[in-house]
């Protein structure tokens, strides 16, 4: 700021100076003192230009940076490794219908049925559990399909798992794992005594089943998170659905947990005595007659005689006495 004072004093100065000059000498000399002081506004009007354009510059840096570090962030959450699962309760009419429309709907999204289980018990109590591996761009339309064109939903739970990091770590892992293979390689076509080949050749082993441990992790995380996982099960009109989130806690829970292990007691011992009364009604009764005869055979054996008494010891006569 003293600068551009001083600039403006100084070229006051001079177009007083020149304006004095001009009226003594003619025109021109008006002239060159316009020229001078339009040069010293234009001067002077540079730097307070260059300190307008200076933000707007730094306007238009920072939006730069801000839009490289939003495409920055949008490439990590695309590389970002997820995990999908889920499990949904329908009911439907019909059971067996419902599961192969379920089936249809997952095939044509891409997907396909990893595991079934399928009770007939009746028309009306049927289930069945699904489990279908769906692709994650199609996830969430499969599930709202299946929640409205199966028939009423009754609950669906969602969960994801962020494996980035154990994906990145597995990566490392693999990379050391076969650079240190190679290297024990490389060391075996150096090895001179059978004692250094057999020590490589035993490291080498064990290197290369740490090295297909490390491959079916990869390829295990690769296809989790490829594919993710809903759980579909299905239920009759009239079957029984219970909710795990209403079931009581403390001591009622255990007197229900209790009430319900003496039922599954009582049907169990029911069974096996059902199953084992047929043979109780058969086996009975020979085993009564067989005692039955065995008690009286004993009945009948005459009893064994008396063994006869010892004959008692008669006194000694007394002999005549000694003179």
């Amino acid at each position: 700021m003293r600068r551009i004072r001083l600039g403006i004093a100084l070229s006051a100065c001079a177009a007083l100076l020149l304006a004095g000059c001009g009226a003594a000498g003619g025109g021109e000399p008006m002239v060159a003192a316009a020229g001078a002081s339009e040069a010293s506004s234009q001067a002077l009007a540079a730097p307070e230009a260059q300190d307008q354009a200076a933000p707007e510059k730094r306007v238009a840096r920072q939006s730069g940076d801000s839009a490289v570090s939003g495409v920055k962030l949008a490439q990590q959450q695309q590389d970002r490794q997820v995990i999908y699962t889920g499990s949904m309760t329908v009911r439907a009419k019909q059971v067996t219908s419902a599961a192969q429309q379920a089936k249809q709907l997952v095939t044509a999204a891409g997907g396909y049925l990893s595991k079934e289980e399928t009770n007939t018990a009746s028309d009306t109590e049927d289930s069945a559990l699904l489990e279908f591996k769906i692709p994650p761009t199609r996830y969430a339309d499969v599930t709202g399909r299946l929640g409205r064109e199966l028939g009423k939903q009754l609950s669906m739970n969602q969960g994801t798992q962020d494996v980035t990091l154990q994906v990145a770590d597995v990566e490392s892992r693999l990379k050391s794992a076969q650079e240190s293979l190679a290297s024990l390689r490389t060391l075996l076509k150096k090895a001179d005594t059978i004692g250094q080949v057999l020590q490589v050749e035993r490291e080498i082993n064990s290197r290369e089943s740490d090295l297909e441990a490390l491959q079916a992790q990869q390829k295990e995380l690769a296809t989790q998170v490829a594919m993710a996982t809903l759980t579909l099960r299905l239920v009759g009109p009239v079957a029984v659905v219970e909710d795990p989130a209403e079931e009581p806690a403390g001591f009622l829970g255990g007197l229900k947990a209790g009430w319900e292990a003496l039922v599954s007691f009582t049907k169990t011992a029911l069974t096996v005595f059902g199953a084992l009364l047929p043979w109780l009604v058969v086996m009975v009764p020979l085993v009564a007659v067989a005692v039955f005869l065995v008690r009286r055979n004993r009945a009948r054996r005459p009893a064994p005689p008396a063994a006869p008494k010892p004959a008692e010891a008669e006194p000694a006569e007394p002999g005549p006495s000694a003179a």
